[in-house]
């Protein structure tokens, strides 16, 4: 069945929306519109459990989880499609299907945002195109897309790999397939297709963005990937190490396991901070509680090693090594990086929301890291053999010679004090991707990358400014040709306050007049 809005006479350009009587009339018979995508058919799209709900502008957003910020603007008019797309029973006899759900603005902007996911996925969420702390690009007028990745689950439920398909599916099938499923709904939805194409994510949804411009070259004009999961598999290896360093600093719990929660005490941790930012704040040319160049910042821990018996303000012998052994990553026997240390940052004493490194050895996806030893050659060995991790991993692919040629623009962004995925493999990524199109000159051109000072895991962070927007720079650039030197940031930690993230390798650098709490007065060196 042909589903389109009859009886409106608009033209959908770049940048310029339905005009208001065309609005008006969408909104009018929104509900009966929406209504008529129960009955939906696509060619060559085995749909069932097909629903489609209308809200009236000013609806509360959708229940989401409690750790996701509140909208701070209000939701238009729009119609929400849930359905399955190819439901069977796989070989394990469980109930499979690509669960997705697409938003349909009344007042419909021309473009499309396919909206990645997290964790292992395993539900739909909300399409609402988060892409920031309390944005949404459905208020933007974005139709926009969200998917399960083919199979039910909790956040972290792998059990669904041990399926054929569902594997195949979670890796890179079931966000290629939804892409071109929603591009057919759209183009029946408002008679025409959507001018323009975007997917934003962070985590593994900046892996999926990573597959997407290697796998599916056509199919996006524009991609923001944050902190990637690019290779889970090696980063829980780096995770796994820095556990191991803070665990043999720790204390022994009543069971005889490190309590690695009491390794830095409070007054520790303010000691790291402090010393950290003696060492590498005044950089910028100006001491604000940031570290602008993390990447140029040469911290050595063991200048807080205390003279004398451990005292607040320095560090015992072993909380230095501790320190130096998260900072310099796991290497082999033969002394080969298996996965890139971690930053020092101000995020890493951070004990909100996913804590920084300091407060204790986390595991992302289990319990608690215990060991004060690591076999890191059987850990990297049993991790390069992994199938799941060969099909999953985005990290080795850097020929994106297609997605480039084609106009495609590629922002990465990645928080430095990020706990779970190292900044720096992301940098790595950068480096061998540009090496591989031609070097940095030509891939300014079309990729840009930017690190945030401060930012834990996709946002977060007691000094960071995490509130940017990575769609808009990424939409200007695509449709405007406005390549990003810096992207604005600000933060609720930092009221009035704004910087400039520059893109990589450049930093944000006071000019040495102006507001110190302006963006304006600081320039990318």
């Amino acid at each position: 069945m042909r589903v389109r809005v009859s009886g409106i006479t608009a033209v959908v350009a770049l940048g310029v929306s339905f005009c208001s009587v065309a609005v008006a009339a969408q909104v009018a018979r929104g509900a009966s519109a929406c209504e008529a995508l129960h009955q939906l058919q696509v060619p060559g799209a085995a749909l069932s459990d097909i629903t489609a709900e209308w809200f009236p502008a000013g609806s509360p957003p959708p229940a989401e989880p409690p750790w996701v910020p509140p909208l701070a603007v209000p939701l238009p008019a729009y119609c929400r499609l849930s359905a399955t797309l190819d439901r069977r029973t796989g070989a394990d006899g469980r109930s499979y299907g690509i669960g997705f759900a697409l938003a349909l603005p009344a007042d419909w902007n021309g473009r499309f945002l396919f909206q990645g996911g997290g964790g292992l996925n395993g539900s739909v969420a909300p399409p609402l195109g988060r892409t920031g702390r309390g944005e949404a690009a459905l208020a933007r007028g974005f139709a926009v897309a969200t998917t399960d990745t083919g199979h039910r689950g909790e956040a972290f439920d792998a059990s669904f790999l041990a399926e054929q398909q569902a594997s195949l599916d979670f890796a890179y099938q079931a966000v290629g397939r939804v892409t071109v499923l929603a591009k057919q709904v759209l183009a029946q939805y408002y008679g025409q297709p959507a001018a323009r194409a975007y997917f934003a994510g962070c985590s593994t949804g900046g892996r999926e963005g990573m597959l997407m411009a290697q796998r599916y070259p056509t199919y996006f004009e524009g991609i923001v990937v944050g902190a990637p999961a690019m290779r889970t598999h090696f980063s829980g290896i780096g995770d796994e190490w820095a556990a191991t360093m803070i665990n043999r600093a720790s204390p022994l719990d009543p069971s005889g396991k490190p309590d690695s929660r009491r390794a830095f005490s409070e007054a520790d941790r303010k000691a790291v901070i402090d010393g950290l930012l003696a060492e590498c704040d005044g950089a910028d040319g100006l001491r604000d509680g940031i570290v602008s160049d993390p990447t140029g910042c040469h911290f050595d821990p063991r200048a807080l090693r205390c003279a004398g018996a451990k005292a607040d303000g320095c560090l015992s012998g072993s909380q230095v090594e501790a320190l130096a052994g998260v900072s310099a990553g796991p290497k082999d026997s033969k002394g080969r990086q298996v996965y890139p240390g971690f930053l020092f940052d101000t995020g890493i004493a951070s004990t909100e929301g996913i804590p920084g490194l300091l407060a204790g050895s986390m595991n992302p996806v289990g319990p608690p890291f215990t060991a004060t030893q690591m076999d890191v050659d059987a850990r990297a060995e049993r991790a390069a053999a992994d199938p799941v991790m060969q099909l999953t991993s985005t990290s080795s692919w850097t020929n994106l010679s297609t997605f480039s040629s084609r106009g495609g623009k590629l922002v990465f962004y990645h928080g430095v004090s990020d706990p779970w995925f190292s900044a720096l493999d992301t940098v790595d990524y950068y480096e061998r991707m540009t090496h591989a199109n031609g070097g940095a000159t030509a891939v300014e051109g079309w990729s840009r990358l930017f690190l945030v000072p401060g930012m834990g895991h996709c946002g977060g962070g007691p000094a960071a400014l995490d509130e940017f927007d990575m769609l808009g720079t990424i939409v200007d650039w695509v449709e405007n040709h406005h390549a990003p030197e810096a992207v604005r940031a600000a933060g609720h930690r930092w009221p009035g306050r704004s910087r400039p993230l520059c893109a990589y390798p450049s930093h944000a650098h006071y000019k040495g007049t102006g507001n110190t709490e302006d963006a304006a007065s600081f320039e990318c060196r």
